[in-house]
């Protein structure tokens, strides 16, 4: 290396720098607003956009075009993280995707090696021989995702003999194709990956006999099936370099209750999460009308919030997480046509 980066303790916080088995970091922040406001218990739900990183079978529930935005500034400010997705129904209950994430810190501070006098013993005995702290330039860290996704609608009734009824199970099977670019300073990692995820949503009302009742939803999203590496083309360097991005499954479950009284529905919702550590996230949705939505989550010690207003086809989403680094704000715009 020719270079000495001092802040390299500053991206390895803003999961920029992740390497060897935690190459995939900066994807497990995750995409969307609205999921964020519930805790990132969004596997089960999956009805918009964000869908093709939660579980893309979801997106055979969008049956209007919609195109969605998010960004955030994470940690004090320190990276930009932002969000593209477009997702267009197609005939047959097929739908298809394409979510882009890119997570950016600029204007890193280098000190170039050649700058430097002596061995550390030497140089924290005489302290004039250090850095200046004057940076010789600066430069800038990029991780990308793209993913393509496709989603099938299948409905099915399961016949629970003479003595019973059918009860109706609504399933979705769908997947994605990933490209992850990661780009630091002027060197470049490329590498791909599959999902593959299910969701099926059925009445409680029918099963229970209970008209007041609500749907219950299961869903299942396995990433970077088998794993994926990121290989990188290093400067002034001829030998391969090549980081793992390891498997992760999320299993979600939610009860969407409506409550006619007042015009509303309820979800609530439970993720689990086995990437690194088995982590639970909760979530709670409000929603009155087509007007507004509130949320609330939780997970791993963070604490989230959110807020859509609904105009038309327009909504407007907010969410607030909090993080043992920094708090983060959230903000999207998801249009239906």
């Amino acid at each position: 290396m020719k270079k000495l980066i001092i802040l390299l303790t500053v991206l390895f916080l803003s999961a920029s720098l992740f390497a060897g088995r935690y190459a995939g970091e900066f994807m497990v922040i995750g995409s969307g607003v609205r999921s964020s406001g519930m805790g990132k218990a969004f596997t089960a739900i999956a009805n918009d956009g964000s869908a093709i990183y939660w579980n893309a079978a979801g997106i055979a529930q969008l049956r209007n075009t919609e195109i969605g935005v998010m960004r955030a500034f994470l940690y004090n400010g320190l990276a930009t993280y932002d969000n593209f997705t477009f997702c267009q129904p197609l005939p047959n209950e097929v739908t298809i995707g394409f979510n882009w994430t890119r997570l950016a810190i600029d204007d890193i501070h280098i000190f170039l090696e050649e700058q430097l006098v002596g061995n550390p013993s030497f140089r924290s005995a005489y302290y004039e021989y250090n850095l200046t702290g004057i940076p010789d330039g600066e430069m800038t860290s990029t991780d990308d995702l793209f993913q393509f996704a496709f989603s099938k609608h299948i409905h099915y009734d399961i016949n629970l003999g003479w003595l019973f009824f059918d009860v109706p199970f609504e399933m979705y099977f769908g997947g994605n194709i990933k490209y992850i670019k990661r780009k630091i300073d002027d060197n470049i990692g490329n590498g791909t990956g599959f999902d593959f995820s299910f969701l099926t949503r059925t009445s409680l009302s029918v099963l229970f006999e209970r008209d007041w009742l609500g749907d219950f939803t299961f869903g299942v999203n396995f990433q970077d099936i088998g794993g994926s590496d990121i290989t990188w083309d290093v400067v002034d360097d001829d030998s391969d370099h090549k980081d793992e991005v390891l498997m992760n499954s999320k299993l979600g479950m939610a009860i969407i209750q409506p409550i006619p009284a007042i015009n509303s529905t309820l979800t609530l919702s439970h993720d689990v999460n086995y990437i690194y550590s088995t982590i639970h996230h909760f979530g709670l949705e409000y929603k009155y009308s087509d007007l507004i939505e509130v949320r609330l989550g939780y997970y791993d010690t963070n604490f989230t919030t959110g807020l859509t207003i609904i105009y038309k086809n327009v909504s407007l989403d907010y969410a607030f997480l909090t993080n043992n680094l920094a708090s983060t704000n959230r903000v999207g715009l998801r249009v239906n046509f």
